[in-house]
């Protein structure tokens, strides 16, 4: 028997039935701020997240799905979803007309990396991306959108922020950082000694206990800000709690891609296991300028889906739509145009073997329908269809004609 690849799962009933009330959800609130819809391929030149997402980041080091197509292309299927919005963005030419351009999209991405509950090797992501706009109510906008979602969908929360710097005050903590990671060489993982000479920074995202301790007494970003960043931080922080919206300052919290700078936050929750990300997102001014487009701010999140699965509290189901069958073989011609002709307006389910009234009414119930609508020989001939409103127990017969 051929199986799902490990890491690749199918989504049937209950769970798309989750998968598509988050879409529809994040969807809603995500137009509601003024957002329009983006799809970019699945499958991207690998250039595009080396020089993105970057070369010292395990997505690229370690788990892109890459190989060289039958045209000789180096290409990838998509690990993560800004980099395709921007490469789309630059493509069409929208740096260059100026103004203001905001983005939402849906879909699969893919990373070799061991699968486990919530982390899948295709996973789902929902994202957005906002273009144009230097403003830091624009970041904390963006945040406001996130913790929308998540309140609308049920899921409880914490918002941890940082700021990355800029790049003026950037290059004097990579300084002292990179001193601070010298004087403890023999104490870091093999990883954080490569980073140490390609980006600095991601060492403290790295997952190693040790060295997540040892990073405690490490120089932090926050004491390093030059006055144009620890202004957009405090006016960030002040926009936040103007709108109610609770955060917590992680010093060691840098993301785990190389294009952030300022603004770098991410939602964590305690329900999955221990405390972790299930959104998160931030400022990356410099990408659309290191993918040869014009320079271009822009902040924007995304959300893996399957971590959220689980904590997202659906809504009462209600009883919706029709279940029409038959009791009588001659009857099932006319139930199959009944249930076409209602389909214009509502949710039909349809049987098209004759079977007895308890065998219909289970099967209606079992499709949740409100209504179960018989025809059977006394109807046929009458010209009658029988319904019982499923939710409230009542019955009787109609003409057909007014059905």
């Amino acid at each position: 028997m051929i199986k799902s690849l490990r890491g690749m799962n199918d989504i049937l009933s209950e769970d798309y039935e989750r998968f598509t009330y988050f879409i529809d959800t994040a969807t809603k609130i995500a137009q509601r701020y003024g957002y329009h819809f983006i799809e970019t391929p699945l499958l991207e030149e690998t250039l595009l997240f080396k020089r993105s997402v970057g070369e010292s980041s395990d997505i690229v080091g370690k788990e892109m799905y890459q190989f060289i197509d039958k045209g000789e292309n180096d290409v990838c299927l998509r690990p993560e979803g800004t980099a395709g919005v921007v490469r789309a963005f630059i493509q069409k030419k929208l740096d260059k007309a100026g103004g203001v351009h905001r983005f939402f999209y849906h879909g699969p991405m893919f990373r070799y990396e061991r699968p486990q509950k919530g982390r899948l090797r295709e996973f789902h992501q929902f994202g957005v991306e906002s273009f144009g706009v230097d403003s830091v109510y624009e970041d904390a906008t963006v945040i406001m959108m996130l913790a929308d979602i998540l309140k609308c969908l049920g899921i409880d929360y914490k918002l941890q922020l940082n700021s990355l710097g800029d790049k003026n005050c950037m290059p004097q903590y990579r300084e002292s950082l990179v001193s601070f990671l010298d004087s403890h060489e023999d104490e870091i993982c093999q990883d954080c000694k490569r980073r140490k000479t390609t980006n600095p920074i991601r060492v403290l995202d790295c997952k190693n206990e040790n060295c997540q301790t040892l990073y405690l007494d490490a120089p932090k970003l926050l004491n390093n800000l030059c006055r144009s960043c620890e202004d957009d931080f405090e006016a960030l922080k002040k926009i936040l709690q103007n709108n109610d919206i609770v955060y917590e300052i992680d010093t060691n919290l840098v993301r785990g891609l190389d294009y952030y700078s300022k603004t770098a936050f991410e939602f964590v929750s305690n329900d999955i296991g221990s405390q972790s990300a299930i959104a998160g997102g931030g400022r990356y001014d410099r990408l659309v300028e290191y993918l040869d487009g014009r320079p271009t701010p822009a902040v924007g999140f995304a959300m893996g889906i399957q971590r959220l699965m689980e904590l997202i509290v659906m809504p009462e189901e209600t009883r919706k739509g029709y279940y029409i069958g038959a009791m009588d073989a001659g009857a099932v011609d006319l139930v199959v145009n009944l249930a076409q002709h209602k389909r214009k307006t509502d949710k039909v389910s349809v049987e098209y073997k004759a079977k007895n009234l308890q065998k219909h009414l289970k099967s209606a119930d079992k499709a949740n329908a409100k209504f179960c609508c018989i025809i059977g020989s006394d109807e046929l001939k009458d010209e009658t269809i029988w319904i019982k409103n499923l939710e409230n127990k009542t019955e009787n017969k109609i003409d057909i004609k007014d059905f």
